[in-house]
């Protein structure tokens, strides 16, 4: 871009930069840990990941005793699963705020984060599984002069 141009004549010759695509680097704190933060709904989890057994705790707690319904379980090891490192990592996370179900989607979001910032190279497959989207449907304030988000009081005609 240090050229300078008479006329328009001479744009078509410029050829246009094609912007580089970002490079990620792996981020690990000084105990070899890579750390993540998940939200979903009012729930907000902080993980940290470290080479392993593949266990996971959960408000030091064990996964089952935290997590009771499978359905939860199931839900935390889908990026696990997916990028095939359901015994390599260790998994330490605490979570706060909404409910439990709110809070296996923030242990999720935060988990994919986590193995992203450990191995940049498995982008790809949590990107198409969609674990690095922060879902951000929340629920609709309440509104005044209505008796919920959306719902009107009763209707009476006297």
């Amino acid at each position: 871009m240090a050229e300078s141009m008479q006329s328009l004549d001479q744009l078509s010759t410029i050829k246009p930069v094609a912007p580089e695509a970002p490079k990620y680097v792996q981020k690990l704190d000084k105990q070899g840990r890579a750390y993540a933060t998940g939200k979903r709904k009012n729930a907000v989890a902080r993980v940290w990941i470290k080479p392993g057994a593949g266990k996971i705790i959960v408000n030091e707690r064990a996964v089952e005793v935290f997590f009771a319904r499978p359905v939860l379980r199931m839900l935390i090891q889908q990026p696990l699963i997916s990028s095939n490192r359901q015994t390599q990592f260790d998994v330490v996370c605490t979570v706060s705020g909404g409910g439990l179900s709110g809070q296996a989607g923030a242990v999720r979001h935060g988990l994919a984060k986590a193995l992203l910032a450990y191995e940049p190279d498995l982008r790809g497959a949590l990107k198409r599984g969609g674990f690095l989207t922060r879902d951000s449907r929340v629920v609709e304030r309440k509104k005044y002069g209505r008796a919920k988000a959306r719902r009107s009081f009763q209707f009476s005609k006297r």
